[in-house]
């Protein structure tokens, strides 16, 4: 596997995250931050199956509403995508939503955000300041990660990761919108540039 290049420091990471949310509240389709890591020996088409990462989840409506926003992505990134059964290949998807409430003084919302990128071992762990304009509402944040492998594999040779924000009350704040925007901009431009984080909007 080829080593990712640096991920940005951490203070950067907050500047374009807070410049994320900023747009989120302007608009209800907002941007989507999206780091990819992967191998030289990238997969490009062939059968997949997508899975969850937690295999309880497998029959939740939550899990079927993401694999499928998941498996429209892929087959347009051109795999063959399969309910079941043997496979080439695998989707390891998971996805976070959180709920943020500005307080009645219009303060700042920090939201943390912390995680791991799987099997590449670096993480994210930053402070977000927005400030909301009109009667405070939540802000749903959403996160998605989906990792590749071969059939019957341990390691992964694609991993992608895609966040937004949206005021509670915007569309793009629903599960099924906001895992379609976000399974849309991580497969753009597959397998795209390891190791570098975009804004997708």
């Amino acid at each position: 596997m080829t080593s990712a290049s640096p991920r940005p420091a951490a203070a950067t990471i907050a500047a374009a995250l807070s410049a994320l949310l900023l747009a989120s509240c302007a608009t209800s389709t907002p941007p989507v931050e999206v780091t990819r890591f992967h191998e030289n020996d990238v997969a490009r088409q062939g059968s997949i199956v997508v899975v969850p990462a937690d295999p309880a989840a497998a029959s939740s409506l939550e899990f079927r509403t993401v694999a499928n926003a998941v498996a429209a992505s892929l087959t347009r990134t051109g795999f063959a995508v399969r309910d079941a059964g043997p496979s080439d290949y695998e989707a390891v998807v998971a996805i976070d939503r959180q709920t943020f409430q500005p307080d009645d003084r219009r303060s700042p919302v920090n939201v943390g955000v912390g995680g791991s990128t799987g099997s590449y071992g670096s993480g994210l762990g930053v402070g977000i300041g927005i400030d909301l304009s009109g009667p405070p509402k939540p802000i749903v944040a959403t996160r998605m990660r989906v990792q590749l492998r071969r059939g019957g594999a341990q390691s992964f040779f694609w991993e992608g990761r895609a966040e937004m924000a949206a005021k509670s009350t915007a569309p793009a704040a629903q599960p099924g919108i906001a895992a379609g925007r976000l399974a849309d901009a991580m497969f753009r431009d597959y397998p795209g540039q390891s190791g570098e984080t975009i804004t997708v909007k």
